[in-house]
């Protein structure tokens, strides 16, 4: 192990000299999820063409849009238990290359089936990207900063949809939507080159970081994730403990509310708002933008909240999700809003109140997950979460279809977010790390 490559400061809160190299590591995961939705949120972009250039029904461009999450949501356990065994390293790196080939090859696609088969094989690359980063983040990083860097690695996929909205809108004007694909694609390998040479499995393996800064990250955890390989459990007997539970069924309907902004909100925005293309590209991203900034916010101050004893890590988990979700539950009042701008406010607070939960949706598998299990089991939280984006597209198309308009769709969104306030207030428990037989 060799001292960090310049890369330290000096922190005298922390008492000493403390490296920074898991925040390069940090940044790392941010540009994998960054990439990943902007991979998974080109075909939402492009939709409007796709649907003129290829005769495809508007109906069944709903199944185009959720087809990605069929194999990204059953793919969820195994690449959280490949990750687990056989490293985060090989995880991820496989799974971004994956997917970035899937993205390029989606410009060769030439009427629906192409499209369904190109876009499932995007979701089977893209299934590793989170249950690797949470298991990263039990790894290389204090329960001090687990909120902080879940928060701050989940922002990406904001980042990435809000700029891939006008980036893609611009591409496709100056390209076209064929070759757009094939550009974003290749962006992907380039960061997997990156990962391979700068990634270690465990800071102790880092050949950059400084024995400080191990000493600071392990010492600041209950549970040191990686300094072996056994795992106590089978994946499925998570399923024994209530808290798992909660976790999965709350994020499913955090998800369901939030897909919308990645798959239908574009069509929504020029369809029922009347918005020209370009208007929405950049209209697309403001919901986005304001989700990053609140959950980076809030993920830094669920920290505090737990680490200044001001509340419990249970009631501040607890506080965040359920505001969250109650902010969330200003989609159901966007059609109704009477302006157009009124109307775009209300999906940046109910998009804003998704984020700040999804702060805490991703910091709960490394303060419940056993020993070594921290991937496998945010893998089974976000397979269930990850069904909101295989039934909400096809829902919401259909109610779409039936009523003309969007209305009666979001008003079912917002009465699912009901639902998830509920199970989060009754259902979740105690959050605690599950303990298992020695």
């Amino acid at each position: 192990m060799n001292v960090a490559l310049g890369i330290e400061g000096a922190d005298q809160s922390r008492g000493g000299k403390v490296g920074r190299v898991r925040w390069v590591v940090a940044a790392l995961m941010w540009l994998a999820i960054a990439v990943n939705y902007i991979d998974r949120t080109v075909l939402s972009a492009a939709a409007p063409n796709l649907i003129k250039d290829l005769n495809i029904p508007v109906e069944m461009m709903g199944f185009v849009l959720s087809a990605f999450f069929w194999s990204y949501a059953l793919l969820q356990i195994p690449a959280g238990w490949f990750s687990d065994k056989f490293g985060q390293k090989l995880g991820l790196g496989m799974s971004v290359a994956w997917w970035s080939v899937a993205t390029s090859a989606t410009g060769l696609a030439t009427g629906f089936y192409s499209l369904m088969g190109l876009r499932i094989t995007l979701g089977v690359g893209e299934a590793g990207a989170y249950p690797s980063n949470a298991g990263i983040a039990s790894k290389w990083f204090p329960d001090r900063e687990r909120a902080t860097i879940s928060g701050l690695f989940d922002s990406a996929s904001k980042f990435g949809g809000a700029v891939a909205m006008p980036l893609i809108v611009w591409m496709i004007a100056l390209l076209d939507w064929r070759m757009t694909f094939v550009a974003i694609g290749a962006v992907g390998l380039v960061w997997a080159v990156a990962w391979w040479w700068f990634f270690s499995e465990t800071p102790e393996a880092s050949r950059f970081i400084g024995p400080d800064e191990v000493r600071y990250i392990r010492n600041g955890q209950a549970r040191k994730h990686g300094m072996d390989n056994v795992r106590p459990l089978k994946w499925h007997q998570l399923l024994r403990y209530r808290n798992v539970w909660a976790m999965c069924l709350g994020f499913f309907t955090i998800n369901y509310i939030s897909y919308f902004f990645i798959t239908w909100l574009p069509t929504y925005l020029v369809k029922e708002q009347g918005m020209g293309m370009l208007t929405m590209g950049f209209v697309a991203s403001l919901p986005l933008l304001a989700g990053l900034v609140a959950e980076i916010a809030a993920g830094w101050l669920s920290d505090q909240v737990i680490h200044r004893q001001w509340l419990s890590r249970t009631a501040t988990r607890k506080l965040f999700l359920i505001g969250g979700l109650s902010m969330a539950l200003c989609i159901g009042l966007a059609p109704y809003a009477g302006s157009v701008i009124f109307t775009v406010v209300l999906l940046c607070v109910a998009k804003a109140g998704t984020t700040v939960a999804a702060s805490q949706v991703w910091a709960l598998p490394g303060d419940v997950a056993p020993q070594n299990m921290t991937s496998t089991l945010a893998g089974l939280q976000n397979m269930v979460s990850n069904f909101g984006g295989v039934v909400g597209p096809i829902i919401t198309g259909f109610i779409v279809a039936a009523t003309g308009s969007f209305a009666a769709a979001l008003m079912f969104s917002a009465a699912l977010g009901v639902m998830g306030i509920l199970n989060y207030a009754f259902l979740m428990g105690k959050i605690e790390p599950i303990h298992t037989p020695d």
